[in-house]
């Protein structure tokens, strides 16, 4: 706790350093003080990892996804970003281990996710591992509170097909063939 507010403090400080740099004129010594200024601020957000790791996920590079969501501690992030870890770390399993992937994917929702589209991909997500469970009945009541919470739409497509899936798991099967 003390390490964390003393980083803050440091953080704070070079911002109001920088400010000053640029009030007096010194724009080469501002600049370089604005880059120092970002890192400090990105070391306390401590959620680069978290951006890192979403953005190899985003781009179906899982072993780099893995990489860097192994590099995070949980403890260390801020309660708000340690649903997202959940999450992201439950996206990641999906593909070898649908039991571990189910208990990251409920332990976001307990610990929380701050947008509306990112608990409907979690419920999404959870639809997919309780349908190979063959849990269709759970999974479609998993499915319609994705559909609820995708007020913006961003998640249609991928509900339409999770939705085909569990509905009729044979047809899905022979697309994919």
């Amino acid at each position: 706790m003390i390490t964390r507010l003393l980083k803050i403090l440091v953080a704070a400080a070079s911002v109001a350093y920088t400010v000053l740099l640029y009030t007096q004129g010194s724009w080469g010594s501002a600049i370089g003080m604005t880059l120092l200024s970002i890192v400090l601020v990105l070391v306390n957000l401590r959620s680069v990892r978290l951006v890192v790791a979403f953005a190899n996920l985003r781009m179906q590079r899982m072993e780099d996804a893995v990489k860097w969501l192994n590099r995070i501690k949980p403890a260390q992030l801020w309660p708000g970003q340690r649903g997202y870890y959940h999450f992201l770390l439950g996206s990641v399993t999906m593909q070898h281990n649908l039991i571990e992937a189910e208990a990251n994917l409920r332990k976001a929702l307990s610990l929380g996710l701050r947008q509306d589209h990112d608990k409907a991909a979690v419920k999404l997500n959870l639809a997919v591992c309780l349908s190979a469970k063959q849990d269709r009945k759970r999974a479609m009541v998993m499915i319609q509170e994705a559909k609820r919470l995708d007020t913006k739409g961003m998640l249609k497509g991928d509900i339409k097909q999770v939705e085909a899936m569990i509905k009729n798991p044979r047809v899905v099967q022979r697309a994919r063939r």
